[in-house]
């Protein structure tokens, strides 16, 4: 069984669980006020465990297994410890994506957010670096080249995330994906050169 399968499962597990334990959720659950005032920083991490409902967990361990059973392939293909590699971006991520919200809400003791989305999305932009023509299915459905989705998503996660009253957390989706395609361009520098080179010789 492969990390991937395995994150899903966890993931899947414990948002289940927390869902029949609304004491655990609301522990896990992302609430920067109590992070800050109550020194409760497990929740920038148990926070991308656990998803609000059904549909919100099936679109993003759909979307993780899709783009990330290929990406974990690559990443023990390459490297001696791959493995802990590909586990080091998605945990990192979980985190990283959460800082924004936990500077900008601080203040705010009815703020929350949770779901494994700042790490699928690192997983998703690790992977357009190095499938940067391969179509991405919008709603499973409408294809498009993954390195035009990768900038039409960055640009709109971005101006989402500065508009006040959002439901959905788009600073975790945009700096989830920087944190991805930071990430790998870091421990594989010439992930750049070919990403370039791929869409140079990309015909529509």
């Amino acid at each position: 069984m492969n990390i991937t399968v395995i994150l899903v499962i966890i993931t899947c597990v414990l948002s289940f669980y927390a869902w029949n334990k609304p004491e655990i959720f609301h522990k896990w659950v992302l609430n920067p006020y109590r992070v800050k005032n109550n020194n409760e920083y497990w929740r920038l991490l148990t926070s991308g465990f656990i998803h609000a409902d059904y549909m919100h967990l099936a679109f993003n361990m759909i979307s993780l297994y899709y783009m990330g059973e290929a990406l974990e392939h690559i990443f023990v293909g390459m490297f001696e410890m791959g493995a802990l590699y590909y586990i080091v971006l998605y945990i990192g991520a979980i985190v990283f994506s959460d800082l924004p919200s936990f500077s900008k809400h601080q203040r705010d003791r009815n703020y929350n957010s949770l779901g494994a989305s700042g790490a699928v999305s690192a997983v998703i932009f690790a992977g357009i670096l190095f499938f940067p023509t391969q179509n991405i299915y919008i709603f499973f459905a409408l294809p498009i080249p993954a390195f035009i989705f990768g900038v039409l998503y960055l640009v709109y996660s971005y101006y989402q995330g500065r508009r006040s009253g959002q439901i959905i957390n788009h600073d975790a989706h945009f700096y989830g994906a920087v944190f991805g395609l930071v990430y790998t361009m870091v421990i594989y520098p010439h992930v750049i050169s070919h990403f370039f080179n791929e869409i140079l010789h990309w015909r529509f």
